[in-house]
């Protein structure tokens, strides 16, 4: 957990509400179903789907092809087939170096593959830049958060805004032909703020925030692209179970509202709780696909997380039991 958790107001004070013990209340508390019809239909067309790689979705987003990436002899990403469905939550898991952030890099382009090609909407994204992408409908967030420290929150915002006249350099001379833009980005920017509860903080420099709440920043920096698809790199690494919650719980706002999202996430208990479909990464690979509850007991997925404990169910909650995972560590200690 990061150090600078101790930000995080208290919530002994009156009316509010206790903190969740763990990640797996919290995740239990955020997981609600579907509000929406469009969602409610995403979900239900995914349970038609057979659990296989490479499985092809009723109404895929995003579909990739061979998508390969080395890093001098070591293949980091080998991925066959992908395809994402529309309207739902996807969590790409897997264990460390598995290739999860790199595959996001090369779909979003902030990298470059050795070869394959990948469609968002029908549309080609292979060799388009981060930017291209963004403009595109698909909006990613990082694993280290990128705000601007010395810029204050809302600034941040605005920063993403994607009509900004004013920042070109002969018009920004001309204030009249930019303020009611700047106004309007600015309404925008308070709205997705509160809605984050952010909204007071506003003023204050984003190097002040908790490592939650600039988790929080970068989601709804993300909004005021007005995405179709949202990718979220490890949007609940580092944050205390209180803030998680509130994370979880707008992740599937996200999709009731009619987004797309693809997770990177390695905490298996939140991704079980909120998630509509999983894909898991392994060694560059996709080894397995399908509902979280079919995943977790599937046996590549055992075998990558846990070795030879292929007795540990990998979504069972006593999972977090310290007494199991102190024996675990034992056991690797002896192998």
């Amino acid at each position: 957990m990061s150090a600078d958790m101790s930000a995080h107001p208290s919530t002994d004070e009156p009316g509010a509400s206790p903190e969740p013990e763990s990640v797996v209340d919290a995740a239990a508390a955020a997981a609600v179903a579907p509000t929406s019809e469009a969602a409610a239909e995403a979900i239900d067309e995914l349970a038609l789907v057979q659990p296989v790689v490479g499985s092809s979705k009723p109404d895929a987003i995003l579909v990739a092809d061979d998508v390969v990436r080395r890093f001098g002899g070591m293949t980091a990403v080998d991925v066959k087939h992908l395809e994402v469905q529309r309207g739902a939550i996807t969590a790409l898991i897997g264990p460390n170096g598995a290739g999860k952030t790199t595959f996001f890099n090369l779909l979003t382009g902030f990298d470059t593959p050795q070869s394959g090609t990948w469609s968002f909407e029908g549309r080609s994204l292979q060799g388009k830049s981060g930017a291209r992408v963004a403009k595109a409908g698909m909006v990613r967030t990082f694993q280290l958060t990128k705000a601007l420290s010395r810029l204050t929150v809302l600034q941040n915002m605005l920063l993403a805004e994607p009509k900004n006249p004013g920042e070109r350099f002969w018009l920004s001379w001309l204030p009249f032909t930019w303020q009611a833009q700047e106004k309007a980005a600015t309404e925008k920017a308070m709205e997705i703020l509160a809605r984050f509860k952010l909204d007071t903080k506003a003023s204050d420099y984003a190097g002040s925030l908790s490592g939650g709440q600039r988790k929080l920043l970068e989601m709804a920096r993300a909004l005021m692209t007005n995405p179709t698809m949202i990718m979220l790199d490890e949007p609940m690494a580092g944050v205390n179970p209180a803030l998680v919650q509130s994370l979880l719980g707008h992740v599937q706002a996200l999709r009731d509202e009619g987004m797309t999202v693809l997770f990177v996430e390695h905490d298996m208990h939140a991704v079980r709780h909120i998630s509509d479909w999983v894909v898991v990464m392994a060694e560059g690979r996709i080894v397995a696909e399908g509902p979280p509850a079919t995943v977790m007991h599937d046996q590549a997925v055992v075998d990558a997380y846990l070795g030879a404990h292929h007795d540990t169910d990998l979504g069972d909650d006593s999972l977090l039991d310290p007494e199991i995972l102190a024996r675990l560590e034992a056991e690797e200690e002896k192998r």
